[in-house]
């Protein structure tokens, strides 16, 4: 990285550290910026300025042009333009790559839609997160497993095969073809809340499922995954991720009840009320909760530590990062700490990254009262309003529904992925398909736009030409921004942020946007037409590489 090229060249000339190498937010102010002379004034009791002054007169590199004092104390760093010719020339498909993590095992959970129910917006936010931190960790080098956890035991299975059970006793419920497991998981949830008897009557169902010991309870219980997953698998498809590992709640409870009772007797876990099993979290400063049920059945946390035991046999990993919308939170701080005494190991290679909540205008969404935005229903409505705005540009009606399709589906992965990852969003849908401006489709749009512009120089038999040499300016903005790529790629994977990526490619796409506007590219009669080109050829790259670590595929036409 030329940051640290920059930062190994300040440490030849003074002996000092916590000192930080950054790119300016203005680019008038250099390529590179540092606050050395601040730090190390403070240390020597001497005046910023003049410390800056000694260092500066002790820099030399082939790569840096110039470097000047700015402000307080700062020293800007411009980088020379043979740095730009050979940059230039490192620019292929692989750029952005980097090895801090070769050879390093990462398992990432995400996603985790429940069987029975729908596959909504939250999941949505959970898919496009983790598929884009996989990407990024694979992009330094590491060895990703893709995981998905599913809820395939517990009382919303309960709930929906009773409602199931009522479809098919009275088909006015819905369509008799027990289709609807959306409705039949709202109709049993709102009878749980408000019937005793129903109540009754779906804890034991809940017992049945987890004993398997009723054949009609089974036949619905069978039918009724088998319908989900097929349908999470077409969702899955579309939004192009592909998992390596399914874990499911009803292959981990055994072995997370055996773990919790085997912990009981070593004194981790207490009995609670009615013969539960809690962990007593406020050791830890946190709250105490509930392992295995008064009805002896194991919750979601005793789960978890038994889904923790399988991962690893599965996959001897380095680090298991667990993708979960922030509500879980404080659950996830009592289980790891529950881990941390029942598998230390474990627990200090999981890390879990909590998401903010997406919604509508309309406002939060309830599977419970069967008020659900599902993400199929979002990509439709995106798909409408996308075709509508490339009704007049000549694709026919096949074409327009796959540009439609890629473009919805980037459109929402970007609305996602622009933002913090704790951040919560609420979805708007004419910014977020909009062809300028902050979204997915102006990305997409701007490497149509240059593949078109590389397609009209093939026609017209220029070839790209990356010598810096014969071009009559100094670097533009354009080449300043392409050259921080690879650095924003490794940050983003650090701090586990996509939207660091998709702020530098919005940046990106605007410059060269510009440049497109202010210059014309493809000109036999132009000298310096081969580096033009060989300046579109790299910000193509840059963009589609950018594009793929966000989950969002890239179109040669729009």
């Amino acid at each position: 990285m030329i940051r640290d090229e920059i930062k190994n060249i300040i440490e030849k000339v003074i002996n000092v550290a916590d000192f930080v190498v950054e790119t300016p937010k203005d680019r008038l102010h250099g390529d590179y910026s540092t606050n050395v002379a601040l730090i190390s004034a403070k240390k020597l009791n001497k005046n910023p300025l003049e410390v800056a002054k000694e260092i500066l007169a002790k820099i030399k590199s082939p790569i840096i042009e110039r470097v000047e004092v700015a402000g307080p104390g700062f020293i800007n760093f411009y980088l020379s333009k043979d740095f730009f010719i050979e940059g230039m020339k490192k620019i292929d498909k692989n750029f952005g790559r980097n090895n801090t993590l070769k050879n390093k095992k990462i398992i990432i959970e995400y996603t985790d839609p429940n069987p029975f129910k729908e596959f909504h917006i939250g999941h949505l936010m959970s898919n496009s997160i983790g598929e884009s931190i996989s990407r990024i960790l694979e992009f330094h080098g590491a060895k990703i497993k893709r995981a998905n956890y599913q809820g395939d035991v517990g009382l919303h299975v309960a709930k929906a095969i009773w409602g199931m059970m009522k479809i098919k006793e009275n088909p006015k419920f819905g369509s008799g073809k027990i289709k609807d497991l959306s409705f039949a998981y709202a109709y049993g949830a709102k009878e749980y809340e408000s019937n005793n008897s129903v109540k009754e009557e779906i804890k034991g169902i809940n017992e049945k499922v987890y004993e398997r010991s009723d054949k009609e309870i089974n036949k619905l219980y069978n039918q009724g995954k088998k319908w989900s997953l097929k349908h999470f698998d077409e969702i899955y498809r579309r939004l192009g991720t592909e998992f390596d590992y399914y874990f499911f709640e009803s292959e981990v409870a055994g072995i997370g009840k055996k773990i919790v009772e085997e912990s009981l007797k070593k004194g981790i876990f207490k009995k609670g009320d009615k013969g539960a099993i809690v962990f007593k979290g406020e050791k830890h400063g946190l709250h105490t909760r509930v392992f295995i049920n008064s009805d002896g059945l194991p919750t979601y946390e005793a789960k978890e530590l038994g889904l923790a035991k399988v991962k690893y046999n599965r996959c001897k990993y380095d680090k298991s990062v667990i993708v979960t919308a922030n509500e879980q939170n404080e659950y996830f701080k009592v289980v790891l700490s529950a881990m941390s005494e029942v598998f230390p190991d474990l627990a200090q290679r999981t890390l879990q990254i909590g998401h903010g909540m997406m919604r509508l205008p309309e406002g939060k969404m309830s599977s419970r009262m069967g008020q659900v935005v599902t993400t199929e229903s979002l990509i439709e409505k995106a798909k409408e309003l996308i075709i509508q705005k490339i009704a007049d540009r000549g694709f026919t009606a096949q074409g327009k529904s796959v540009i439609a399709e890629q473009v919805a589906i980037g459109a929402l992965k970007y609305s996602i992925l622009k933002q913090s990852i704790g951040s919560n969003i609420i979805y708007d849908f004419e910014k977020s398909i909009s062809f300028e401006g902050d979204s997915g489709p102006y990305l997409q749009y701007s490497f149509a736009r240059a593949n078109s512009v590389l397609e009209k120089a093939k026609k017209e038999k220029i070839k790209s030409d990356p010598n810096l040499r014969i071009h009559p300016n100094d670097p533009n903005n354009l080449e300043r921004i392409m050259i921080h790529f690879p650095e924003v790629v490794e940050e983003a994977g650090l701090k586990y942020e996509p939207h660091l990526i998709s702020s530098y490619l919005i940046e990106l796409a605007r410059e060269f946007n510009n440049y497109y506007a202010k210059n014309k590219i493809v000109d036999k009669n132009d000298e310096f037409s081969p580096y033009k080109i060989a300046l579109t050829e790299a910000f193509s790259i840059i963009i589609k590489n950018g594009l793929y670590l966000l989950g969002i595929n890239v179109l040669n036409k729009m």
